[in-house]
């Protein structure tokens, strides 16, 4: 079973950072706001990349 990812968005600051490394997963919501538009749309690598990547690390896997 694949992991999902949980995007914080109280914590989200709108860097867009998620949508451009994993566009598949990520998507802006509002202009300031990301969200997860499909959770299985792109590998655990390339979603884990985007977490890496979040300068507030609100992106983390579901429990």
């Amino acid at each position: 079973m694949p992991r999902i990812p949980y995007l914080d968005q109280s914590a989200c600051i709108g860097c867009e950072t998620c949508t451009r490394i994993c566009p598949k997963v990520f998507t802006m919501v509002s202009e300031h706001l990301a969200g997860v538009h499909d959770p299985t749309g792109d590998t655990e690598e390339k979603i884990e990349e985007a977490m890496d990547n979040c300068p507030v690390a609100c992106i983390n896997w579901e429990d």
